[in-house]
This record gives C-alpha cells, structure tokens and sequence, in this order.
C-alpha cells in the first residue's frame, strides 16, 4: 500500500512511530484547507474557523470516545503535556511520580515545574525486558505516598513500545485521590480508545502518528472537574473573552493567535481514509499488531534472544535490546549503527540509547505500508553490521 504515502521508494522506512506519515489524499485536502484560507485569510480565521474547528473535533472526539466539551486541539502531545503541568497548583510537598520509560520531553517539562516550586520527581524503575504488565503495576504502586500528587505515564512508551496497564493504575490511584496525566502520543490509532471509560484526569494524544494526519495535529482531553483550572501554553485573546457562546476551555486553546489550523482540520479525512483502506480501523490495527509482532519474532531469531516483552504489551511497535556498541553522538540521531543502517542499506529505523542494561535498544514500527520483507532486510542487515558497531 505504499502508493498511498509519499515515502521515498529507496528507503526502507521502519520509523513510522516517531514523526508518522501522512497519506497523499490527507496532504491533498490540507493543501485545500489552505487555499481557502489563503483565498480570504480573515473570512477564514475569523467567520469560518470556529464552525470547522467544532466539526473536526466532534469527529475526533466519537474516535477516541470522548465529549467534544473534554477535546481541545494542540500542536502535539509535547504541548498538551506542558499545558497541565504548567497549570497545576504545585508547592515543595508534592510528589510527582513517572516511569524511567517516560518520553524525554515530557519528563523534561516535569522536572522544569517541579523545579519551579521544588516538588518532588520520584521515578519508577520499569525494566526491560518485562515478563508482565504486573511489573509496570507493582513497581508503581510501591512509590506511591501521601505526598504523591500526580502520576504523569505514557500509555505506549516511545523508546520500547510497551503498553502500560494505564487503566487499572487510574483507578488505583484515584482511589487514592491522585490524579493521572497520560501521555498518549502513539496511542489514538494504534488500539481503540475510550477516554471517558478510561477515567484520566488528562490525556494527550497525537494525531500525526498512527492516525496519519498532517505535523501540527494532537489533541487534549481533560475531564469535566479538572477543565477550569487548565489553560493553554500560549495565554491570548480567550483568556478575557467575555463570550458565552462558548466554553472558556475552547474560547481559549481554539486560539493561540494566528496560526495553521489545517492540519487538525485534516483529520476526520485521515480517519476515514485509514477507515476505508483496509478493512476498516480495527483491521489496521490487527494488522499492524500482528505485522509488528511477526518482525519482532524475525529480530530476536536474528539477534539470539528471547521475546522482551508479551504480546499483550505490544501495539503497532516493539523494541528489541542491542550488544552494546560505540559510544553516542550527543544528537537527536547519534547512533552509529543507526547511521550505518541508512547510508549503506537505505533503512530508516530508530536505535535509543537506555539507561539500564542493556544500553541500546533498537524500536521498529508497523504501518500498512510495510510488509515483512523489510524486517527480514533490517534482520539481514544487523547480522552484518554488529560486529563492526
């Protein structure tokens, strides 16, 4: 199904987990979205916006099963994250739990306001290799206080693609009267979701990955009785609105100032695109689960190991542990064996560094584009390359 993206043909792309890849026909109606709105940029922003806005999010929102009062478009998970975090009312007593698997930026906007205040970052060792989502559970648990104030968790972990029991840890700590802050930046697309069942106080999610809408598209999902107290990154023109037409929680994220609303206006066409190209939705996610799972199997029989994880901790991405190699290039891609993946077998695939052992993890994503020769040619490839890096 590779006609339907734009990817180089040359390249084996293997990445789709960390910047997605939006199909021709989802690019096609953003370049419409801005013609319109280049054609007559005030009737766009002004007298259209508000009404497409809404019906983009009502199509979102029966998606991820959420009220369309609880969604709010942001520009990434990133955003969202920062959006809670820099609206609670933290003081030095506070505890903020997460997971050594948390996403770097996030865990960055964590310890940026807990050091506001001087809040508490206490982290949860999770291995990996994992026998069980009962580890995620326990070890979490064991950390929690009477100080613990909110547990901020990826629900589909970026560096070794687990998925966390996120909801039987909800519920567990709000029995407990702490509140949970989901990163869910694979999650939407990847396996059905039902935020309000869910229970999150917030959640977070992109768009532009396993929905394959256009860069810029996430959103921000926030429970009624915590909606009052959370306000965007970017304060503007809501903040004081007198208004009553709409609620403060849109009047205020619906506009940051000017800005390119097209790739969020795009994604109710990348839903019924993916919707309509295999099957339906639940197809293209057993697909991508199953495809993932198959090359997982490829990987480790290349590589002489054991499953890292079960099946039932794994979407549409699995991560596999690597010998450790040369030392890193302090840069956002600094792995040699990475680098020599794609300049001498044209292979587009991830390779993070890890704190623990082992201390390289290498993470392949399944998208319909992909079939599972490419993973036998990333398999092939490794056993050649590994013992040089």
């Amino acid at each position: 199904m590779k006609e339907h993206w734009l990817l180089d043909p040359a390249i084996t792309y293997l990445n789709h987990g960390s910047f997605g890849a939006a199909p021709k026909v989802v690019l096609e109606k953003q370049s419409e979205l801005r013609a319109q709105l280049e054609s007559e940029p005030v009737r766009f922003m002004v007298r259209e916006l508000e009404p497409l806005l809404d019906e983009a999010r009502a199509v979102l929102a029966e998606f991820v099963g959420a009220d369309t009062d609880s969604i709010a478009f942001v520009p990434n998970a990133t955003a969202g994250v920062n959006a809670v975090l820099r609206s609670l009312d933290l003081d030095l007593h506070d505890e903020l739990l997460v997971s050594s698997h948390e996403y770097n930026a996030s865990r960055n906007a964590l310890d940026y306001v807990a050091g506001l205040v001087g809040a508490k970052v206490v982290t949860v060792d999770v291995p990996f290799p994992i026998a069980s989502p009962d580890e995620v559970f326990d070890r979490v648990m064991e950390r929690v206080t009477e100080r613990t104030r909110l547990f901020l968790v990826d629900h589909v972990t970026s560096q070794t693609g687990l998925i966390f029991p996120i909801a039987r840890l909800i519920e567990a700590l709000k029995q407990r009267g702490i509140d949970t802050l989901v990163d869910g930046a694979h999650a939407p697309g990847m396996f059905p979701l039902n935020l309000e069942a869910l229970g999150a106080a917030y959640y977070t999610g992109n768009l532009h990955k396993w929905v394959c809408a256009p860069k810029g598209a996430a959103f921000l999902y926030v429970r009624a009785n915590r909606r009052r107290g959370i306000r965007p990154v970017v304060i503007s023109h809501g903040a004081n609105a007198t208004r009553t037409d709409r609620s403060r929680f849109h009047l205020e994220f619906d506009w940051p100032g000017t800005w390119d609303p097209t790739a969020c206006l795009s994604v109710p066409t990348a839903l019924r695109f993916m919707n309509g190209i295999a099957g339906g939705w639940p197809e293209v996610m057993r697909r991508n689960h199953e495809l993932a799972l198959r090359a997982r199997d490829v990987l480790c029989a290349a590589l002489g190991i054991g499953k890292p994880a079960p099946d039932e901790m794994l979407g549409s991405m699995a991560a596999m542990p690597l010998p450790d190699g040369k030392p890193f290039v302090p840069s956002l891609y600094g792995e040699p064996l990475q680098d020599a993946l794609f300049f001498e077998h044209a292979i587009e695939v991830p390779i993070h560094p890890w704190p623990q052992q082992p201390k390289r993890v290498l993470r392949i994503s399944a998208q319909l584009y992909n079939t599972i020769e490419n993973y036998e040619k990333l398999a092939k490839a490794l056993t050649e390359l590994l013992p040089r890096f």
